[in-house]
């Protein structure tokens, strides 16, 4: 039944059939998370032959001891690996610790603190601001709220960011000092962007405030779930307008290997690393480099990256496969929301009927299933419409998740029809 062409005695009577059969899911003592696009213990599987993988030798190639102190920048094996996950030349790789989100967190701060390549510390501007793409990445926005830096939503589409709307805003506002991109695979959305879209924020830095950064966490590169999805190479895209200064781009084992002990990665142009490094330096003495060889010999003698990441789709594959199905079965001829269908990534990005968000959560939470918060994919955690919520289908088994989704679209209807009958 479509939710717009049913009677009022048709969505009551709907209404009334879904409430019953809610209250018997909740009796069910469901305890069942979809939150967070963590790995799941089979995918955590995949890599557990780095434990033992040194077997006493902690030598690099060129004799470096790694259990010792030094080498700022990481091993050079490792970041070889970060070379090839971002397709930039090794030279312009630091290798660092377990997150990327630290070395993102890390990179605002020094822009904030101190300025990139000469440039003005963003502190010392009347009002610091980033431009968020939006629904965006949760944490992206958090490093931002705490560095007390103005986030502006900039509306996602099928190709990308809104490009009208960036290049018209850092045009006007020289307090615009960077921008938030997930380019490949993008936390929700799962949208790549187009090439002509990369090709325009290339072109920013022709535009935009001389300390304008783009940070381009390029999280899901290797993250395919079938043929590879080609992502046009910001490197090159910079390199072609005179704009390489006004990028930074981070990567990271930490949904590759195991999450809580994998490599991170930063990329930039020598005059940023060397801003990067001139604070690193009374930062830290060095990074953890026995995991950093771990890694380097993990994929060197074991397995190769895209073959790795092969076996990680094929665990992925089923659970989205799952997801989509219960949507499209469930919501399509009802009319009761929209939803993308990526082709990597670890998200599926649902909207809701508007003013709809939060009550699903809260209907999901009650029956037992825990969801993102309603309105994280977005700055302040506001989300206008009140309609975007982020399923993470990559933890749970397929049976829990299963379950889940089944809890999951009942929400949806019960939220939609309530909010319908409330309106009429």
């Amino acid at each position: 039944m479509h939710i717009e062409s049913a009677t009022q005695e048709q969505l009551i009577e709907w209404e009334k059939e879904l409430s019953a059969h809610y209250k018997k899911i909740c009796q069910h003592g469901l305890n069942l998370d979809i939150t967070r696009g963590k790995p799941s213990a089979e995918q955590l599987n995949l890599s557990d032959k780095l434990d033992g993988i040194l077997s006493s030798d902690y030598r690099t190639a060129d004799g470096t001891d790694t259990r010792n102190y030094g080498g700022l920048v990481g091993l050079n094996c490792a970041r070889e690996l970060g070379a090839e996950m971002l397709q930039v030349p090794v030279e312009e790789v630091i290798a660092g610790g377990n997150s990327s989100l630290t070395l993102m967190y890390y990179a605002v701060l020094n822009g904030y603190l101190f300025g990139f390549a000469g440039n003005t510390a963003w502190r010392e501007l009347k009002a610091p601001k980033f431009l968020c793409p939006v629904p965006g990445y949760d944490r992206h926005f958090t490093i931002c709220e705490q560095l007390g830096i103005e986030m502006i939503n900039i509306p996602m589409g099928a190709n990308g960011p809104d490009m009208d709307t960036v290049e018209k805003l850092v045009q006007e506002d020289s307090d615009i000092i960077g921008i938030w991109c997930v380019p490949k695979f993008s936390n929700p959305t799962g949208t790549t962007y187009s090439k002509e879209t990369v090709g325009r924020i290339a072109q920013l830095g022709l535009v935009a405030s001389p300390g304008f950064r783009i940070f381009w966490d390029n999280a899901y590169s290797v993250h395919d779930f079938g043929h590879p999805i080609n992502l046009t190479n910001i490197r090159t895209a910079t390199l072609e307008n005179d704009t390489a200064d006004c990028v930074l781009q981070f990567a990271s084992t930490s949904k590759v290997t195991h999450a809580g002990s994998g490599v991170a990665f930063v990329s930039a142009s020598q005059a940023n690393l060397n801003s990067l490094k001139a604070q690193m330096q009374a930062m830290t003495i060095g990074p953890e480099k026995v995991n950093q060889l771990r890694h380097s010999r993990f994929f060197t003698e074991y397995t190769s990256l895209n073959e790795h990441m092969r076996k990680h789709a094929s665990i992925l594959r089923p659970k989205f496969k799952c997801v989509l199905e219960h949507l499209h079965n469930a919501l399509t001829d009802a009319a009761m929301g929209t939803w993308e269908k990526p082709e990597g990534g670890y998200f599926v990005s649902f909207n809701t009927l508007p003013g709809c968000a939060k009550a699903v959560v809260k209907l999901a939470a009650d029956a037992g299933v825990k969801l993102t918060p309603a309105g994280a994919t977005f700055p302040y955690g506001e989300d206008p419409e009140d309609n975007n919520i982020r399923i993470a289908p990559s933890f749970p088994p397929l049976e829990e998740l299963d379950t889940a989704m089944s809890v999951f679209v009942l929400c949806v209807k019960l939220a939609s029809l309530r909010k319908k009958l409330d309106m009429a």
